[in-house]
C-alpha cells in the first residue's frame, strides 16, 4: 500500500475464503459499523444539545436544576441510555428495514417522557425547551445521520462489501428463490455462499444457481462450525420437522451463526407476526390486518394535513406547470379519469394532462404495441405523450394534482396503485384485496421500479402493503419516494 492511500474500513468479504473457510475477521465490519453509528449518534446529540443551549442562552440560573450544563448533560445522557435500552444499536437492525428507525423513534419518545416527569418533579422552568425543541432536533439530526450512513452501507454492499455469508438449507426450488432474492436486493446484506439439499436430492447437482452444494440437510451444523457462515437460512422442505429444527438450533449454539427460518406465510411480516408460548408449544401468531381503528384515524389525519401542506408548498410550481401544459398542446391543464378506490368505490382522479387531446380514442390502434405488464397498458415511447408530458411523467410531476384527491379523502399519501374500472373488473379474489385500503399517491410499487416491474411483482407489492401496513412503513415509503422520483426510473 502506498503512503497516503486511504484504507476502506469495510473490506470486501470476497477474497476471505481460504480452502472453503470464511475467516472470522470478515465479519468485523459489523462491529465497526456499529461503533460508527454509536459515535455518530453521540456526536449528533451533543452537537444539538450544545447548539440549543448556546442559542437560547440558558446558562444563567439560580437553581442547580435550571443550569444549562446540568440540563444539557442530563438530556444527552438520557437519550443515549434510551437508545441502549431500546437496543437501537443492535447489529441485527442497523441498516435493515424500518425497524432501525422504529427503535430510534421509540427511544427518543421514551426520553421525552422521562424528561417530562423529571421536569415536573424538579419544578424546572426550562424543561420545556429541552422537550419541545432539543429532542425533536435530536430526532431530526440522528434520523438524517442514520439514513446517510445506511445509504453508504448499501453502496458498499452493492460493491460486494459488508455482506453476511449465508448457508441456505432446504429444497432446491426454495433455495434457488432465496438466492435470486439476495442477488436482486444486495442492500439487504446477504450473500448465499453454500447450499445444503435434502437426502433424496443427493449431490449429483453440485451447484444451485451457481452456488456450490456442500452437503445434505443433516450436515448443516457441521458446515457452519467448520466454515464460519454468519447466517443459516432454513427454507421450506419436508425434511424440516420441529424436532430436527430444534436439534439444529441446539447444534448451532456457541457459534456466531444466526438461524433464520422462512415461514410458510412468506408475505406476512412486521408487526403482524408474534411468537407465543401456548401450553409449552411455541406458536407463530398472525394477527389480522388493520383496516380500521386508531392507527387508521391517525393515517387519515396525517394524509389530509400532509396534502394541505404539500399543496401550499407546490402551488407556484403547479401554476407554472399548468401554463406549460396548455402552451404545449391544445386542451386544458388537468386530466380527469375514473379510478377505483377503497371497497371498489369509483372516484375521479386528477392529473396534469400529459397526452394530446382525445388520446384515449387512439389507444385501440396501439394495442398491439402494449409494453405494460398484466392488465396495464404502457408504451415506453407513446406517440400520444406531449413534449412537456414526457418531462412531467419522468419526474411524476403530473401526479401532483392527486393531492386534491388525498385532501378530499378518496386517496391516501401511501397505498396501492389506483386501478382503472376495466382493470378492477378483471381482478380475481386475491388481487381484489388491494381494494381493502385507499389507493395511494405513492407506494411500494413506486419505490421498487414503477412501470418496469412485472405485473405479478406489482401485485405482490400492493398485497404486501395491504397485509403489513404500518405508520413506520408509510414513513419509509414517503422518504424513499423522493429518491425514486429524482431518478425517474421506470416512469413513462
Amino acid at each position: 500500500m502506498q503512503q497516503g492511500e486511504l484504507v476502506n474500513p469495510f473490506p470486501s468479504a470476497r477474497g476471505r475464503l481460504t480452502n472453503g473457510v470464511i475467516s472470522r475477521p470478515a465479519m468485523e465490519w459489523e462491529q465497526r459499523y456499529r461503533r460508527i453509528v454509536i459515535t455518530s449518534d453521540t456526536v449528533a446529540t451533543a452537537f444539538v444539545v450544545a447548539s440549543i443551549g448556546g442559542f437560547f442562552g440558558v446558562r444563567d440560573a439560580a437553581n442547580w436544576h435550571e443550569k444549562w450544563r446540568i440540563l444539557a448533560f442530563g438530556t444527552e445522557l438520557l437519550v443515549l441510555v434510551a437508545l441502549a435500552v431500546s437496543r437501537a444499536w443492535a447489529p441485527a437492525v442497523l441498516g435493515q428495514g424500518a425497524e432501525e428507525f422504529r427503535r430510534l423513534g421509540r427511544s427518543l419518545f421514551t426520553a421525552a417522557v422521562v424528561l417530562s416527569l423529571g421536569g415536573i418533579a424538579l419544578a424546572s422552568r426550562n424543561i420545556k425547551l429541552w422537550i419541545f425543541v432539543a429532542l425533536p432536533a435530536i430526532a431530526l439530526v440522528t434520523m438524517t445521520e442514520r439514513y446517510l450512513l445506511r445509504l453508504w452501507l448499501h453502496k458498499q454492499r452493492k460493491e460486494g462489501r459488508c455482506l453476511r455469508p449465508v448457508l441456505a438449507a432446504g429444497s432446491p426450488a426454495t433455495v434457488r428463490d432465496l438466492i435470486m432474492r439476495t442477488r436482486k436486493f444486495p442492500h439487504l446484506g446477504w450473500r448465499v455462499e453454500a447450499v445444503c439439499t435434502p437426502e433424496d436430492h443427493g449431490l449429483d447437482a453440485d451447484h444451485v444457481d451457481g452456488v456450490p452444494v456442500v452437503g445434505r440437510l443433516a450436515d448443516v451444523a457441521g458446515h457452519v462450525r467448520g466454515d464460519g457462515y454468519r447466517v443459516v437460512a432454513v427454507t421450506p422442505d419436508p425434511h424440516w420437522s420441529p424436532d430436527r429444527l430444534q436439534r439444529l438450533a441446539w447444534n448451532l449454539e456457541g457459534s456466531d451463526a444466526e438461524m433464520v427460518v422462512a415461514p410458510v406465510l412468506m408475505e406476512v411480516a412486521g408487526p403482524r407476526l408474534h411468537v407465543d408460548a401456548v401450553l409449552g408449544i411455541p406458536l407463530l401468531r398472525v394477527s389480522m390486518p388493520t383496516f380500521t381503528g386508531g392507527r387508521r384515524m391517525v393515517k387519515g389525519i396525517v394524509d389530509r394535513l400532509g396534502a394541505a401542506f404539500l399543496l401550499l408548498l407546490f402551488a407556484p410550481l403547479m401554476v407554472v406547470v399548468a401554463l406549460l401544459v396548455m402552451a404545449d398542446s391544445r386542451g386544458g391543464a388537468l386530466y380527469r379519469q375514473r379510478r377505483v378506490g377503497k371497497d371498489g368505490c369509483e372516484f375521479t382522479i386528477f392529473k396534469f394532462r400529459t397526452m394530446v387531446t382525445g388520446a384515449h380514442t387512439a389507444r385501440a390502434a396501439l394495442a398491439d404495441h402494449n409494453e405494460g405488464a398484466g392488465l396495464l397498458f404502457k408504451l415506453r415511447r407513446d406517440p400520444r405523450v406531449t413534449r412537456v408530458g414526457t418531462v412531467l411523467r419522468r419526474y411524476s410531476i403530473d401526479e401532483l394534482p392527486q393531492l386534491l384527491n388525498v385532501l378530499t379523502g378518496s386517496m391516501s399519501l401511501v397505498g396501492p396503485r389506483p386501478p382503472l374500472p376495466e382493470e378492477s373488473a378483471a381482478y380475481g379474489p386475491d388481487i381484489r384485496r388491494r381494494l381493502l385500503v385507499k389507493p395511494g399517491l405513492t407506494g411500494l410499487w413506486q419505490i421498487s421500479g414503477r412501470s418496469d416491474l412485472p405485473w405479478e411483482e406489482a401485485v405482490r407489492l400492493d398485497l404486501r402493503y395491504v397485509e403489513d401496513w404500518s405508520l413506520a412503513l408509510d414513513s419509509v415509503i414517503l422518504w424513499k419516494t423522493l429518491r425514486a422520483v429524482l431518478k425517474g426510473q421506470g416512469a413513462y
